[in-house]
C-alpha cells in the first residue's frame, strides 16, 4: 500500500485540502482530481453516489496524486469494509455520538487483531504487492468519525480518547441544527465557535487531526487559522453551480439588458 498523502501532509504539519464528490461520474472525478486537492472524498451519504460509481471515481482519479476517501452512509461494518476493499484510503463516518460508536467504527475498519474487518481487498490489494496491503492497511487508513450533534459534543473527550481514530470531522450544518440553529456550513455563532475551539484544543492534546466542511476558500482559510487540519471546499456540485451562476449574472449585468 502506497503512503497515504493525507497522513504525509499531517506529519509535515500542513492542513489537507479536500474535495467532495456528490456526482456519480468518473469523468467529473477525473476533472476534480487535477485541480490541486490533496484528497478527494466520494460522498455516499448525501451524494448521488453508489458503490459502483465510487469505484469508477477511484479508477478515474488513480493517475493523479490525490488520496481517495469516502464518506460512508452509516456506521455499519458491511459498507465500511466494502469501501476499503474498493480502495478508500480514508473513511469519514456520519453521526458518531458516543465512544462506543467510535470504537465500533475502528473495529469495522481494522484487520485483526485491532478490529474485525474481513479479508478480501479486491481492488485495494492492487495498491501493493500480493499480501502487502494487509500489513500496512491498519496504519495507513485514515478514520474520521463525524462530530455533528450535541450528544457527540457532550461525549467529545470520550470519543477522542478512542484508540485508532485519526481525528474527527465536523458537519457544521447538522451540528448547528442539533443546537436549534439554521443548517449552514460557515458558522459564526459564538456558541458553535466555542465548540470548534474546544475540538481543536482537545485534538491537539492527543495528536489528532480535526476536519471540517466549508463552503469555499474563505471559510476554509478561517478554519485552517483556527487549527483545523483538513478542510473540504463545498462539493463539485456547489463549485460548478456557484461559478456558472456567477458567469450568467455577469453576462446579464454587463450586456446592459441585451441578455
Amino acid at each position: 500500500m502506497t503512503t497515504n498523502n493525507v497522513k504525509k501532509a499531517w506529519a509535515s504539519g500542513k492542513a489537507v485540502v479536500n474535495a467532495w464528490l456528490a456526482i456519480p461520474s468518473g469523468f467529473s472525478a477525473e476533472v476534480i482530481a487535477q485541480c490541486g486537492f490533496d484528497s478527494v472524498t466520494v460522498d455516499m451519504q448525501h451524494g448521488v453516489q453508489d458503490y459502483l460509481s465510487m469505484v469508477q471515481c477511484f479508477q478515474a482519479m488513480n493517475a493523479h496524486p490525490v488520496t481517495p476517501m469516502v464518506r460512508v452512509p452509516w456506521n455499519e461494518p458491511g459498507i465500511i469494509g466494502k469501501v476499503l476493499d474498493g480502495g478508500a484510503y480514508g473513511v469519514i463516518c456520519p453521526m458518531v455520538n458516543t465512544p462506543q460508536e467510535a470504537k465500533n467504527l475502528v473495529s469495522y475498519a481494522k484487520y485483526p487483531p485491532k478490529g474485525v474487518r474481513s479479508n478480501g481487498p479486491i481492488r485495494a490489494g492492487m495498491y501493493g504487492t500480493a499480501g502487502s496491503y494487509q500489513k500496512t492497511a491498519n496504519d495507513e487508513i485514515v478514520l474520521l468519525p463525524m462530530m455533528e450533534t450535541r450528544t457527540a459534543v457532550e461525549n467529545m473527550e470520550g470519543i477522542l480518547d478512542v484508540e485508532g481514530i485519526d481525528g474527527v470531522y465536523i458537519g457544521p450544518s447538522d451540528l448547528g441544527f442539533s443546537y436549534g440553529l439554521v443548517p449552514k456550513l460557515d458558522r459564526d455563532e459564538p456558541e458553535i465557535l466555542q465548540i470548534y475551539e474546544k475540538i481543536v484544543k482537545e485534538c491537539g492534546k492527543r495528536g489528532l487531526n480535526p476536519g471540517i466542511h466549508c463552503s469555499g476558500a474563505e471559510g476554509a482559510v478561517r478554519a485552517i487559522n483556527m487549527g483545523f487540519k483538513l478542510v473540504t471546499l463545498s462539493n463539485e456540485v456547489g463549485l460548478m453551480s456557484t461559478y456558472a451562476r456567477m458567469q450568467v449574472n455577469q453576462t446579464r449585468k454587463d450586456s446592459a439588458g441585451k441578455a
